[in-house]
């Protein structure tokens, strides 16, 4: 068994527009397998990933210091230090965090391991399908692309086609 402090770890940084965090995966550096934890920093303005939800991982929130707006199917609330929020694997666990506080938004997210996975971004009316890597993790993916729900294959006319040839 692997102890970890958060002190051992570098910052890996993400921007991306309005989008700002940094991150440090407690989960993986521990030894974690199947369940994983990532400590974040998201600085006042900003916001982490796209309203989401996963089919294949269950996931959690855990606020340690700072506020923020959460974003579920229920609409949007308030969390602050000490606030909890579990996200079940399906469209239940839709989630986005942004920081409206004054302060950095502090925060663990923790989440089951499983791959394959497909994440889906109602706002986009898009999906996205991976495999070899779970949420989180660092390693490869060999299997990994980002869809529009409307562009679909017809798997007998299109697909089985080219399995034909």
């Amino acid at each position: 068994m692997r102890i970890t402090g958060e002190s051992d770890l570098e910052w890996t940084e993400f921007e991306h527009g309005e989008a700002r965090f940094r991150r440090k995966q407690l989960g993986e550096a521990a030894g974690g397998e199947r369940l994983g934890c990532s400590l974040y920093e998201m600085p006042p303005g900003k916001h982490g990933w796209p309203y989401h939800y996963h089919n294949g991982n269950e996931e959690a929130l855990y606020v340690l210091a700072g506020e923020g707006t959460l974003r579920t199917p229920e609409g949007e609330q308030s969390v602050e230090a000490g606030d909890y929020a579990a996200f079940p694997a399906d469209e239940r666990g839709g989630h986005a965090l942004r920081n409206d506080g004054e302060d950095t938004l502090r925060f663990l997210i923790v989440s089951t391991m499983d791959t394959p996975d497909v994440t889906v971004y109602p706002d986009a009316d898009a999906f996205g399908v991976y495999t070899g890597s779970p949420p989180g993790g660092s390693d490869e993916r060999p299997v990994s692309g980002y869809f529009p729900n409307e562009e679909g294959l017809d798997y007998w006319t299109e697909v089985a086609e080219e399995d034909d040839e």
